[in-house]
């Protein structure tokens, strides 16, 4: 199973800091930033939903009934006059108006790792350039940079490709929560509550004593290393404290809160997405695997769909009546599209031609579809869009110049969206 190889766990921070020997400056400095109040919280946040491995968008968002290609499913109205999706989609289809369908996309990455990686970072393998992935971007740009909580979460992410810091740094890297078997309770982060018979005393003591080895270790060693080691173990230390680590707590929501979302994995992500960018976090990642149909594909997508309506819909419903959607922007997207053709194993294959991907709330035009493909889906005939036009969409959203630039780790001068990149005027 592919499973993410960089997570950042508080436990995980700690023997990282261990391991470097501890850095500078780890002194009262952080100490009194533990006890500072909630940080201000950012302008905006962005909650992507990764359907991994390529889902069959030809089924979900962009149906072709009647043709060969299209497959069992219906074509369902939704709130939103003239929007049209997916049958298996019912809940969804009744908050059609908080809905938009890009379905033009169109890339050239048919393999899972580079397509990851471009949907990812907006930009494709590049030598030794180390690009951040979107969430570190936004996390940078958008983040409290002392707040308790991280400002990147990737919740049971099943990938490894550009999912971290890049050449910003590991102090962006993502907290990660969760795993693809992880059981229903299994979105916590380990390690938050103090080990039994360890007091307020005994805690800082401990606290001073690292902050005695940091001292005596940086003593003439000042790094970028030492440096970042210090911040993440601050990251770690203020992640302890109880109104952080309440935010991740799934108990403190009522039943039947819970059970709208859905029990599984997918769906209680969705709802800790929305207790954490509730309390400021500005980019939350919940992924949902399994499509990858190269065969059965319609009974895994109707499968799956269960779980995505679900955890889609009251993610959505929640962030309305809480007044929190036009802050909030809802991407959900795989890595590419499926195949227009149904193959030998009733199945649909790799396809980055020709797919689509749905938005929701973040200030954005909804309620329309953008863009359109051929009667058989294999072609998109209007309003073409590639990757960096949708990454440079979600930053104008966010209130991020597209256009900025950050220092990659090779000195040159990297944008936030390629240069050729265009926002999709019709959301904006």
């Amino acid at each position: 199973m592919r499973t993410f190889t960089n997570p950042l766990t508080r436990r995980g921070l700690f023997r990282s800091a261990a391991g470097a020997g501890l850095g500078a400056g780890f002194t009262s400095g952080w100490l009194r930033a533990l006890a500072a109040g909630a940080p201000k919280k950012p302008a905006k946040s962005v909650i992507v939903l990764w359907l991994d491995g390529g889902p069959a968008t030809i089924d979900l968002w962009d149906l072709k009934p009647g043709h060969a290609n299209g497959g069992p499913f219906r074509a369902i109205d939704t709130a939103a006059p003239g929007l049209k999706i997916g049958e298996h989609l019912p809940k969804l289809a009744k908050l059609g108006k908080d809905l938009a369908v890009v379905r033009s996309m169109s890339t050239k990455e048919g393999d899972h790792g580079r397509a990851t990686y471009l949907l990812r970072t907006g930009y494709t393998p590049l030598g030794a350039i180390q690009y951040p992935a979107a969430g570190a971007v936004i996390a940078k740009e958008l983040g409290a940079e002392a707040g308790d909580l991280p400002n990147f979460v990737s919740v049971a992410p099943a990938r490894n490709a550009a999912s971290g810091g890049g050449f910003l740094g590991p102090h962006f890297d993502p907290l990660v929560v969760g795993e693809l078997t992880a059981p229903q309770d299994g979105l916590k982060v380990p390690d938050l509550a103090r080990t039994a018979g360890v007091g307020d005393d005994a805690q800082r003591a401990r606290l001073e004593l690292l902050a005695g080895a940091e001292r005596q270790f940086a003593a003439g060693r000042e790094s970028a290393v030492a440096g970042s080691v210090r911040a993440a173990t601050a990251r770690a230390v203020r992640l302890m404290k109880p109104e952080a680590a309440a935010a991740f707590d799934l108990e403190q929501e009522k039943p039947k809160a819970r059970d709208a979302y859905g029990r599984g994995l997918f769906g209680q992500g969705c709802l800790l997405a929305r207790r954490l960018v509730e309390r400021g976090v500005p980019f939350v990642e919940v992924t949902l695997d399994g499509w990858d149909t190269h065969q059965n594909n319609f009974d895994r997508v109707k499968d799956l769909c269960g779980a995505l309506d679900a955890g889609f819909a009251a993610l959505l419903a929640d962030l309305k009546d809480r007044g929190m959607l036009d802050s909030t922007l809802v991407v959900c997207q795989g890595e590419f599209g499926r195949t227009p053709k149904i193959n030998g194993n009733t199945g649909r294959d790799h396809w980055p031609a020709s797919w689509a991907v749905a938005l929701a709330g973040g200030g954005l035009k909804t309620g329309q579809a953008v863009g359109r493909t051929s009667t058989d889906g294999a072609a998109v005939e209007d309003k073409p869009r590639g990757v960096p036009d949708l990454i440079a969409t979600v930053a104008k959203a966010v209130g991020i110049d597209p256009k900025k630039q950050n220092m990659s780790n090779v000195g040159r001068p990297i944008r936030v969206a390629d240069p050729d990149a265009e926002p999709i005027k019709e959301l904006l």
